[in-house]
């Protein structure tokens, strides 16, 4: 709620400054790209952690069992 309202209040200021639409414009695109950015951010993290320890994991394979690809 609190990013979102920030989010708002700098997207206002930001569109009151240009001129060209009203100070509300800005603020509803603030307020969108906050509530954007609380959903994404998290995502990439989430991402980002996985591909590093899937990365890391298969390292520690080949270094245990070889380059050698497993034969069932």
């Amino acid at each position: 709620m609190m990013a979102t309202t920030m989010g708002a209040l700098v997207g206002g200021a930001i569109g009151g400054m240009n001129g060209d639409d009203s100070a509300a414009d800005g603020a509803v695109i603030g307020a969108v790209a906050a509530t954007a950015l609380k959903i994404v951010v998290p995502v990439a993290i989430t991402y980002a952690v996985g591909w590093a320890v899937l990365q890391g994991a298969t390292r520690l394979k080949d270094r245990v069992l070889g380059d050698a690809p497993l034969v069932y």
